[in-house]
């Protein structure tokens, strides 16, 4: 572990060298944790994009939503949520994110015992240097995966609520800010499996995209067993960019333009999620503005310098049926589908 500087017993806990505290809430962060200024290239952007979901496919054989999914997510600065049956390929797609990304990926298993400090990290008094200690938790990654986040109780959920939103750990009264980009990949398996605790609506409100992995069909099964795709393929896999390329293409596509119009269909979506029959808890302003995000992303990915209707369309399912609760309280990915599918057809989509 890095050396630390000493402090006296009662102040606040120092970091590893290479981890400087935040100045103060909404305060200045390091250089190299915000982007540069200057032009963005666009064409760099779908470039990258391009390439990434043609690497993923090497390894995720037949799951071309997911992969189309965990692009936007890459490229919109969003976190990704995958609710599926296990051994689909659910880790295989964030280690494959990892490698193609030049990223350093940290990985946490959900289970009960799990305690907020296991993912964030903690301080720590040391003897040796007679002084409390900050150690840095998992979080501290480019690319975080939680597998198997809803087997972990709510109260360790919440651990992701600031890193998530905010880019930072706060520890003791310090803030301590997150590698840029920062992304977290979190798999929950069915609420029907045992031992599992539904997602906190705070907590599914923090994934910008939802996504199942799905069965493959039989073909892909079969190269899967031959050891032809899948974890085998993992070692052939090659980085197509670095963590500065990547900063870069989320900058650019954050600059894709979007209409008035556009945006308020985007709007119209979420509102109308919140009235809409046996839903409890509708999409929030958060949600609509990921899915503006998201759109400009899935623009970049058809190549196109502008946001569409067509893209709110896309990705109008992943961005806000999970973040929908019904009357009976139950939080999946499947359930608020049907529900998005209505509310697309019954709202009027601007004129491209």
């Amino acid at each position: 572990m890095a050396t630390m500087e000493p402090t006296q017993i009662g102040q606040t806990p120092r970091a590893p060298q290479g981890i400087r505290p935040l100045t103060g809430a909404g305060g200045a962060r390091d250089g190299h944790e915000v982007a540069a200024s200057g032009p963005v290239d666009l064409d760099a952007a779908i470039a990258l994009g391009e390439a990434l979901v043609d690497n993923l496919g090497h390894v995720l054989l037949g799951t071309s939503g997911a992969l189309t999914a965990a692009a936007v997510a890459v490229l919109s600065g969003g976190h990704l949520l995958i609710e599926d049956v296990p051994g689909v390929g659910k880790t295989v797609l964030a280690r494959s994110l990892a490698i193609s990304l030049g990223a350093d990926l940290s990985r946490v298993q959900g289970h009960p015992d799990l305690l907020p400090s296991d993912v964030t990290g903690v301080s720590v008094f040391s003897p040796d240097s007679t002084s409390w200690e900050f150690r840095p938790g998992p979080v501290f990654a480019h690319l975080v995966l939680v597998d198997e986040l809803n087997r972990t109780p709510p109260r360790t959920q919440s651990a992701l609520l600031e890193t998530m939103e905010e880019q930072q750990v706060s520890v003791d009264g310090e803030s301590w800010p997150l590698p840029r980009p920062h992304m977290v990949i979190a798999t929950q398996n069915p609420h029907s499996q045992r031992g599992t605790f539904p997602l906190v609506e705070s907590q599914l409100d923090r994934f910008a995209i939802a996504t199942e992995m799905g069965y493959p069909d039989a073909a892909t099964e079969a190269q899967l067993v031959l050891h032809r795709g899948g974890k085998f393929a993992l070692g052939e896999l090659r980085p197509i960019c670095d963590t500065a390329s990547w900063l870069e293409a989320q900058r650019a596509t954050e600059s894709v333009p979007v209409s008035p119009a556009v945006a308020e269909y985007a709007v119209d979506l979420c509102r109308a999620s919140r009235s809409a029959p046996g839903v409890r808890l509708g999409a929030s302003p958060r949600a609509a503005i990921w899915l503006i995000r998201s759109a400009q992303a899935h623009a970049v990915l058809s190549r196109r310098a502008y946001v569409a209707p067509d893209d709110v369309k896309a990705v109008a399912i992943g961005c806000l049926a999970h973040r929908l609760v019904t009357d009976e309280g139950e939080e999946s990915v499947r359930q608020g589908v049907h529900i998005m599918e209505a509310l697309l057809e019954a709202t009027a989509a601007p004129r491209p």
